[in-house]
């Protein structure tokens, strides 16, 4: 039965993804727009306002707001520039080049963003028609664009975008997994003799760690940009804060991790001859490494899980983790100190393996997790608070410019 089911929820459950969400969004959008531009617009084909549509109906509600406004800035600065080249000069290989370059200029002291090489697109677009027809296509494309703005625009605000928290969760999750399959490994390794080669494997392998920290970086900006403005959240800043805060405890431990695998490194160039612990210390190194990598795998998950149940049996399990990882490295701290006093070669290295385990341990801890959230809710509170304040003296300063006369300058002075 589970070979006949498992399909049919593949196939729902791919067609229920942001992505395949976002493709038929993006198609609609740019047809409607289409549509429209061919009853408002004199060119035959406007082409222009469902290109416009297919950028402005981007992943989330934020960005929409964002790329309207800097892609119809960029077109009417361009549209403006090519007017006035036209009726100038007229289309030749140089005034091709001065008015790029104008373009280019221009649209960076506009803040166009990403679209200024539309402004210089613009501006050719214009100029290469006759000098009859320079004002009649510069507005045609002014009005297509606004048509493919306004229209993607209002197609997200009526048809919200896809919230992308669970994409951005799964992506995490698959980092921990990562990581918890480092740490295991290098629980394999401590035990019995490590060639050079084979711990310099995993110092690479924690090395590709820093390049998926990134990959899961851009995924999460998506997923804050998805919670912004959208009416479908309730409680989007906390989300936002929950797995950002968390993504930088993963990347602080991954730092780590790498360190611990050069420590490990070290070791075996010092000791290439023989293990690079005796047998007590490499099982209790290996013991720890299993705790940890639990303990980053349950960590994930707590930051992951949107239930409140599920999120309360991954925090007992990061907290029973945590503790017995804490139990194995005091062992491991003994030992270790035991076989300096017999063996003082490389002291150093075993003091920096045990630092760097306690800094993972400490970056993981439930309490430091809970003020990082306080901490980070507040700074934002903060920022709101900032932000109303401005506008709340923009509205006091646009009731004194129309005559409003505030209440203190009512009252007299009775000397």
């Amino acid at each position: 039965m589970r070979e006949v089911t498992d399909p049919l929820l593949d196939l729902v459950r791919r067609h229920t993804e942001p992505v395949v969400a976002q493709t038929f969004r993006s198609t609609i959008a740019a047809v409607i727009s289409y549509v429209v531009a061919l009853a408002l617009s004199s060119e035959p084909a406007p082409l222009t306002a469902p290109l416009t549509a297919l950028l402005v109906v981007q992943v989330t509600l934020y960005t929409t707001l964002t790329t309207s406004v800097r892609r119809v800035n960029a077109v009417v600065v361009g549209v403006v520039i090519a007017i006035g080249f036209s009726s100038l000069v007229g289309l030749t290989w140089w005034s091709l080049g001065l008015i790029i370059l104008a373009s280019l200029v221009i649209g960076r002291f506009v803040k166009a963003g990403e679209f200024v090489p539309e402004v210089a697109i613009s501006a050719m677009l214009v100029l290469g028609v006759t000098t009859t027809r320079v004002a009649a296509t510069a507005w045609d494309r002014v009005l297509e664009t606004l048509i493919g703005a306004v229209v993607g625009l209002l197609f997200n605000m009526l048809f919200v975008p896809p919230v992308w928290v669970q994409p951005a969760s799964e992506a995490i999750e698959a980092l921990a997994r990562r990581m918890r399959d480092l740490l295991l490994k290098l629980g394999a390794e401590v035990t019995g003799h490590t060639t050079v080669a084979e711990a310099a494997e995993r110092l690479h392998e924690a090395r590709r760690l820093d390049h998926d920290v990134v990959e899961v970086d851009a995924a999460l900006r998506q997923a804050e940009d998805s919670l912004r403005l959208n009416p479908r959240v309730k409680e989007g800043l906390l989300s936002r804060v929950v797995l950002r805060t968390g993504l930088d405890t993963l990347e602080i431990s991954a730092v780590v991790i790498r360190t611990v695998c050069r420590t490990l490194t070290d070791l075996a160039k010092a000791r290439t001859d023989e293990p690079l612990f005796s047998e007590d210390i490499a099982s209790a190194l290996r013991e720890l490494f299993g705790h940890m990598a639990r303990a980053v795998e349950s960590f994930a998950v707590l930051i992951t899980t949107q239930v409140s149940a599920n999120a309360e049996e991954a925090e007992s399990q990061l907290v029973r983790e945590l503790a017995a990882s804490r139990e194995s490295r005091e062992v491991v701290a003994h030992l270790l100190l035991d076989g300096v006093r017999q063996h003082p070669r490389e002291w150093q290295l075993h003091g920096a393996l045990l630092a760097e385990v306690d800094r993972i341990l400490d970056e993981m801890d439930v309490e430091k997790r809970s003020e990082r959230l306080v901490e980070e809710l507040n700074r934002q509170g903060r920022e709101q608070r900032g932000k109303y304040s401005v506008v709340a003296k923009l509205r006091g300063r646009l009731r004194i410019g129309r005559g409003d006369i505030p209440s203190e300058t009512l009252s007299v002075d009775p000397s």
